[in-house]
């Protein structure tokens, strides 16, 4: 009878490697993925998939152990699984949880959002490196001088905006950078812009839409007299505001709420949502699905 063996001591959880594979759906794939880890020695700590009826798509997220003895190197570990994702059609990638992506911040002149992501890089909740924050304002110029991270002040001059964006888009080359965030970022980027950054740019707004759109959309509610307020963080798209979703919150108002209530109240969902859409991305967690998203949790 086979006995079963010790597990490894527990390590730093970062130091494993991640597989994320989406392909058409169909028998042996757990099993094909589980085998072939299985077969080179690897630990798996952390496994998750979701099989789509509607699009016939399945995903998958493993988490292996990278210190394993005798586990072969990263790079050896991607040749040798290319075959079996070329047999099942996979788009997939291997990386190290070691390392760190690089994540552009752009901003405009609401500053709660950036605060927010600024404390949590600083405490190591965010496993992400920040090599620039953009802006069309220097209002928060000092705010990421005192972090240390290089500001890049781009305004919109009138019938400059696609000047702008080409700098922009030099900085996200320059800094090799793996996210762009929105961190309300007061401009509705050209569809060029969005095509550009497809897949690697989080946005986030209110959730009234499509409801009281335009400005002063938290004036347009109270005087509706709202019970429900929300924050969605999603995907930048060609379709404004309309890209696929990765995290939502509410929180439930009443009358007593004045203006700056639902406003204080909103922008705290908006931090809290963006924080928790960025750490899935950079964890890998979020693949998108036709016009939503798997997130696998």
């Amino acid at each position: 009878m086979l006995q079963p063996q010790t597990p490894p001591p527990p390590t730093d959880p970062r130091k494993a490697i991640i597989l994320t594979i989406t392909c058409p759906d169909g028998f042996g794939l757990v099993a094909a993925v589980s085998g072939f880890l299985n077969s080179q020695g690897a630990f798996i700590i952390e496994a998750a998939y979701y099989s789509d009826p509607d699009t016939g798509r399945f995903f998958m997220r493993t988490v292996f152990r990278s210190d394993t003895a005798g586990l072969p190197s990263l790079g050896a570990l991607r040749e040798c699984f290319a075959p079996v994702a070329e047999r099942f059609e996979m788009t997939w990638d291997m990386v190290s949880a070691e390392r760190k992506p690089k994540v552009v911040i752009a901003v405009s002149r609401f500053g709660h959002c950036l605060y927010d992501l600024l404390h949590r890089w600083q405490a190591g909740q965010l496993h992400v490196e920040i090599p620039a924050i953009v802006s069309n304002h220097k209002d928060l110029a000092r705010l990421a001088e005192w972090h240390g991270i290089p500001f890049h002040h781009l305004p919109v001059t009138t019938g400059g905006k696609e000047a702008q964006e080409e700098a922009i888009l030099k900085v996200i080359d320059d800094s090799s950078a793996d996210l762009v965030v929105l961190a309300r970022y007061m401009q509705i980027l050209s569809p060029a812009m969005s095509s550009a950054l497809s897949g690697r740019c989080i946005n986030i707004h209110h959730s009234f839409l499509p409801s009281f759109k335009g400005a002063k959309p938290y004036h347009q509610a109270h005087a509706r007299g709202v019970k429900i307020i929300g924050a969605t963080a999603h995907y930048v798209t060609d379709a404004l505001d309309e890209g696929p979703i990765i995290e939502q919150e509410v929180a439930r108002v009443d009358h007593k709420y004045r203006v700056d209530d639902l406003v204080a109240a909103g922008r705290d969902l908006e931090t809290v949502v963006l924080a928790r859409a960025v750490r899935w991305h950079v964890e890998r967690r979020v693949m998108i699905n036709g016009t939503k998203t798997v997130v696998l949790r």
